[in-house]
């Protein structure tokens, strides 16, 4: 089973900003939307559009916020 299934990428985005903050998440990935003027907005623009950033992002999501619920 897909443990994003039904998960908008909004609600990922803004969970990891609230848990770590962009500066941190800036540092754990390393991409622009999260280092220069960061935003929710600007994230999921990025995101959308860029594959490889966006499965780094759910990676992530995974195995921060999904995997620690689970246990």
């Amino acid at each position: 089973m897909d443990p994003l299934h039904g998960i908008k990428l909004e609600t990922i985005v803004t969970e990891l900003e609230a848990e770590f903050g962009f500066e941190r998440l800036g540092k754990l990935i390393p991409i622009n939307c999260f280092i220069n003027e960061p935003s929710v907005k600007s994230s999921l623009k990025f995101l959308r559009k860029t594959p490889w950033a966006r499965a780094k992002v759910e990676e992530l999501y995974i195995n921060r916020i999904v995997n620690i619920r689970n246990s």
